[in-house]
């Protein structure tokens, strides 16, 4: 068995020194060993440190697809939602668009705001083609969610749909809340001009909210004709 600092690869990973497990995770990644697969899944699920989670997820990627994603899956059910955060992210990692059906519309939904984040980000590099607009329907039930970082991983992850968002956000940005109609209205603002940065695109938001939606179609038009 491959050791690190006189103990083994399995024993390592669950040290209390995390500079112990970061090496261990790089050896285990370095070196791919089938054996690690439970333990490298378990421990992505309670390791304290980003970096050594990240390493976790990092050897996962090491191993066979086909060994390592149906013990992954199974973790995205799991009642931890650290669990259920780091599968998703190890999922994002190695990148294999088998994996897609299992990103459903309860983990696009976690209560979590962190499990739902990273479920964001992996709907949307693993959808298939002609999946996206399905997906951007979804995505928009959660605008207004959470704070402000929340909301900007939101926006994101809706501005890589591109086109396929279009309808959903514009039926969204008249809503009759106006923390989703800013939302909406925010992030196709960014997705027209990704440049504009969040903060801004949410206070030009914020005001055409305020108008009101013939007031704001309005300013919309003559803005638009200035151009």
């Amino acid at each position: 068995m491959d050791t690190t600092d006189g103990t083994t690869l399995h024993a390592a990973l669950r040290a209390e020194n995390a500079s112990v497990r970061l090496r261990a995770a790089l050896a285990a990644g370095t070196r791919p060993d089938r054996d690690l697969l439970e333990t490298l899944v378990q421990r992505c699920a309670v390791e304290p440190d980003f970096f050594v989670r990240d390493m976790l997820s990092w050897a996962l990627t090491r191993l066979p697809a086909e060994v390592t994603l149906p013990r992954i899956r199974r973790e995205l059910a799991a009642e931890d939602a650290r669990a259920r955060a780091q599968a998703l992210h190890s999922l994002s990692k190695i990148g294999d668009g088998r994996a897609w059906p299992w990103i459903t519309g309860d983990l696009l939904r976690d209560p979590d705001d962190e499990v739902a984040r990273t479920a964001w980000r992996v709907a949307v590099a693993l959808a298939p083609d002609g999946a996206e607009r399905g997906l951007a329907e979804e995505l928009v039930t959660q605008l207004g969610r959470g704070d402000r970082e929340v909301q900007r991983s939101l926006s994101r992850a809706l501005v890589e749909l591109g086109d396929a968002a279009e309808t959903a956000l514009a039926e969204a940005a008249r809503c009759p809340d106006p923390m989703v109609a800013t939302h909406a209205r925010a992030t196709d603002r960014l997705r027209h001009d990704p440049e504009a940065g969040f903060d801004a695109a949410v206070d030009e938001a914020k005001r055409l909210v305020a108008l009101g939606p013939e007031r704001a179609a309005a300013v919309e038009a003559t803005e638009a004709g200035r151009c």
